[in-house]
């Protein structure tokens, strides 16, 4: 902590106890009624506090899922930043909804092994025989074909993936799907992908 934040501490600390003291002094006539007037404030800053902290819960369960594309009239998409600062994007593989998060860093579209099944694929049918390196060390990967591939307007057709084996929260679409647009640009928040 630096000087200016203990100072701005210090001076918080001391008008609370200015206020307190105020607060006590000019109500002591009534203590008890007080009390539960300086409770039932406690708890409505608390339960402020806590609805602040889980917004983006609290706005997930009543607005549901933040947008996560939008389609352009032109031939592109514009994926919002979300308030993680990653890029997310809902697609169709093979007529089944996929989470994605848009990541240059990875080569490859990179499926879960429960994205495999949900379209399709049976993992314990899949030769495990690639190999991918991240930054949580070594996986084994098998390649797959995704026989449809939808992202709003734009379809493409067998196109390849890969299964991760290892532990992998959602699938990353990386590089190989990202070069089929011919400009990736990032700017005011947003990522716009144009064909």
């Amino acid at each position: 902590m630096d000087q200016v934040e203990t100072g701005h501490l210090i001076y918080l600390v001391v008008l609370t106890a200015m206020v307190v003291f105020w607060f006590f002094s000019d109500m002591r006539q009534s203590l008890g009624k007080t009390l539960q007037h300086a409770v039932a404030w406690g708890l409505i800053i608390l339960g402020a506090i806590a609805a602040v902290a889980m917004w983006d819960t609290i706005e997930a369960a009543l607005f549901g899922e933040q947008q996560r594309y939008v389609y352009s009239d032109s031939p592109s998409i514009e994926i919002p930043v979300q308030a993680d600062g990653h890029y997310y994007l809902t697609a169709e593989l093979n007529g089944k909804t996929v989470g994605f998060v848009v990541d240059t860093g990875a080569t490859s579209i990179v499926l879960t092994q429960d994205d495999a099944a949900k379209i399709g694929l049976d993992p314990s049918k899949l030769r495990f025989n690639g190999i991918a390196r991240t930054a949580n060390g070594t996986v084994a990967t098998a390649t797959a074909i995704v026989d449809e591939f939808d992202v709003g307007p734009f379809t493409d057709r067998s196109v390849r993936a890969e299964v991760n084996q290892g532990e992998l929260d959602i699938s990353l679409l990386g590089m190989t799907y990202l070069s089929r647009y011919g400009e990736i640009t990032i700017s005011g928040g947003k990522m716009v992908l144009s064909r």
